[in-house]
């Protein structure tokens, strides 16, 4: 597994979204998007931290928009 540091480029992975359909990151080059990324699924830590980012959605939107 490789580690990734802050400022690393993430490497091109490929994944089935919801509806069973291959995206891959290179999918979005030139355009703007989030990685979320945990420590362990199913934690308590990892759920704080996707409701955190579902609560504060529109407030990070504003702050990459501008």
């Amino acid at each position: 597994m490789t580690t990734l540091k802050v400022g690393d480029k993430a490497p091109d992975f490929s994944v089935l979204n919801q509806d069973g359909n291959t995206v891959s990151l290179s999918d979005f080059k030139g355009k703007k998007l989030v990685l979320f990324f945990y420590p362990k699924a199913s934690t308590p830590g990892c759920t704080a931290e996707a409701c955190n980012l579902r609560d504060n959605v529109l407030r990070f939107r504003e702050s990459v928009i501008h």
